[in-house]
């Protein structure tokens, strides 16, 4: 093993670990929610272990207790799972030097932490390499499995997490990630794009639709405004037409 090699596994492992301390309410909170919803701890488990998306899952565990056809439980959990889509395509660029296998072992833990810290290490200029993306996506899912058996064990004693105010860490976590883009070109018209669509969506047409809908205004808006290079490359062809 090169020393290349171990500094990206030690970089991945403490980024990693870094984001399953800030999820672990998340994974403790779907445990126990899975259980109040009549899951076994090893129906939540298995849950987490195959599914892995903490939004997505609460979700499902919530229709699931209200006995809902499972065609509308799925497509319910591929629209709030449908910004996943969007995370693939946007970090392409940075893993096309994947295999197949890789690409395909790599984005099963591609979650919403995994993507920003993939974009933020492509962003400063560095290599995505396959050992880093895995170990810090293992690094997540781990601790994520067991503690969702934490939340389950202790699902009794946590009670409704509704009634502790316990739902409101899954906004402000989101809220997070998406400051953490805030130096980004154009990044406050597209956050009110979305903010403003998934609104609109979650009035009109309900949840959990209005997650893929905010997204896709986000993505319209996006899609209609200059980038870095449009924006500087017009005074840099206006200065050379200038001197000539």
């Amino acid at each position: 093993m090169t020393p290349a090699t171990k500094e990206e596994i030690r970089d991945a492992a403490r980024r990693g670990l870094a984001i399953a301390l800030a999820a672990a309410p998340f994974g403790v909170l779907f445990g126990a929610v899975a259980v109040d919803n009549g899951l076994s701890i090893a129906e939540a488990a298995l849950m987490s272990a195959t599914l892995y998306a903490g939004a997505s899952q609460l979700v499902g565990v919530e229709l699931f207790n209200h006995h809902v056809a499972p065609w509308l439980v799925v497509l319910s959990i591929f629209a709030v799972n449908f910004r996943h889509v969007l995370y693939s395509a946007a970090i392409a660029a940075h893993i096309r030097h994947f295999t197949f296998w890789q690409k395909a072992t790599g984005l099963f833990l591609l979650v919403d932490p995994q993507f920003a810290e993939t974009e933020r290490r492509a962003d400063a200029g560095i290599r995505v390499g396959y050992v880093w993306f895995l170990v810090l996506g293992l690094s997540v899912y781990i601790p994520w499995f067991f503690l969702t058996l934490l939340g389950g064990f202790l699902g009794n004693l946590i009670g409704d997490p509704k009634a502790i105010g316990i739902d409101v860490l899954l906004p402000i976590y989101f809220m997070g990630l998406v400051l953490g883009f805030r130096s980004r070109a154009n990044w406050l018209p597209v956050v009110l794009a979305s903010s403003v669509g998934s609104i609109l969506a979650l009035h009109f047409v309900g949840s959990p639709w209005h997650v893929s809908l905010g997204a896709l205004a986000g993505i319209a808006v996006a899609a209609v405004m200059p980038i870095d290079g449009e924006e500087s490359a017009a005074p840099i062809g206006d200065a050379i037409e200038g001197e000539a």
